[in-house]
């Protein structure tokens, strides 16, 4: 138990699963033609996006068409990396046994593969989200994003480092996939580690090649700026996911449980981990979309298959479990939620860090009021909170 949860009986979780259950039957019982034509839209609409990005990047040498062409395919990657591929991976659309939108079959827009991301992501990471030492995804192996995290000098330049990945975030997650770390604690060999490399190293190339190339080439004499726009839609691309990401996982007010969580876990119980360990992002309709429905990450977390659509849907309801049950249910706007997860990287990246976030976070504070609180202290505004 934690502090959150302190209060709930065994029955009380276990009744907590049995709505959450029925509210998932309730949606994919439901599931129909106008789904499938909302993924077929958006994957039309993408595809769209991309070949006008293309096209008008072949005049890049213009000032107005590389910026059209360039924020257009900026826009078509971050359609197909976040409402399409990542759901598409997680098997939310297997229901239509549509060959070319199944997680078997698709091969996304991003320099990991999608089995290697498959295994990370939807295995690792949602199975044993938040559990120090099962979860790979806590700071990704580069970034201290939780008190509890023992302290090493090199996460002073963390706030750099957090920059840095940002910017490079799919080259980032395809190295986190391979799971260097595995020959370092000499479970696996390099021998044995190198067919996952070239296939990695085979998938990057490709992107490479396809973005900083063949299209540029196409455009003759606009080649450096064609080339520029595809770096350029690229990086947004990066910079956009890496911040949806981390806002829905490491919020101040978001927990981390340890390995004991794990023992006799029961379904129930799993599903209360989820709530307890995601944030949501509140916004407009057309931000939904753009992060993929992960501006509900909770309820994602809670039903990874279910197709994303119905996320804002279902967001009510879980709102309202919480409610009743006594359960934080974090959520906030964009902005206060990244701010929240920046101020926590600058903390964190020195030592020690527990006192002050943790017990802000048990006793509900908002991040934004966190960030506030600390902005004062430091410019002599006001005297420190009480912790």
């Amino acid at each position: 138990m934690t502090p959150s949860t302190a209060h709930l009986t065994t029955q009380d979780v276990e009744d907590i699963g049995i709505e959450l259950e029925a509210l998932r039957d309730e949606v994919m019982s439901s599931l129909g033609e106008a789904d499938a034509e909302y993924i077929r839209r958006v994957i039309r609409t993408q595809r769209g996006l991309e070949v006008a990005g293309r096209v008008l990047l072949l005049g890049a040498l213009f000032p107005p068409a590389f910026v059209a062409g360039t924020a257009s395919l900026a826009v078509a990657k971050i359609l197909e990396n976040m409402e399409i591929g990542h759901n598409v991976l997680h098997g939310q659309w297997d229901w239509m046994r549509d060959p070319e939108i199944h997680s078997t079959t698709w091969e996304w827009d991003h320099v990991s593969t999608a089995a290697s991301w498959q295994q990370t992501h939807n295995y690792l990471h949602h199975t044993y989200t938040n559990i120090h030492g099962k979860d790979r995804d806590i700071g990704y192996n580069v970034l201290r994003v939780d008190p509890d995290q023992p302290w090493h000098p090199l996460y002073l330049i963390q706030t750099l480092t957090n920059a840095g990945l940002a910017m490079i975030f799919e080259w980032g997650i395809a190295a986190f996939d391979l799971e260097l770390d595995q020959i370092q604690r000499g479970e696996v060999t390099w021998a044995e580690k190198m067919p996952e490399i070239k296939k990695m190293a085979r998938k990057a190339g490709k992107q490479a090649l396809k973005d900083f190339v063949v299209f540029p080439a196409l455009s003759g004499p606009s080649f450096v700026p064609a080339a520029l726009g595809g770096l350029l839609a690229n990086l947004t691309r990066n910079v956009w996911s890496h911040a949806v990401i981390f806002c829905g996982h490491f919020p101040v007010e978001v927990e981390t449980f340890d390995e004991e969580r794990l023992e006799d876990e029961t379904q129930a119980e799993w599903y209360v981990r989820q709530m307890l360990g995601s944030a949501n992002i509140e916004g407009s309709p057309l931000l939904h979309i753009m992060t993929g429905n992960l501006s509900h990450q909770i309820e994602h977390h809670l039903f990874p298959d279910m197709p994303s659509n119905h996320y804002a849907r279902i967001a009510p309801q879980v709102r309202d479990l919480c409610r009743r049950y006594g359960l934080p249910y974090h959520a906030g706007p964009m902005w206060k939620q990244y701010g929240g997860v920046l101020w926590k990287i600058a903390r964190l990246s020195l030592p020690g860090g527990h006192e002050s976030i943790e017990k802000r976070r048990r006793r509900g504070l908002p991040t934004g009021q966190i960030v506030t609180d600390t902005l004062r202290r430091l410019r002599g505004w006001a005297a420190p909170t009480a912790a």
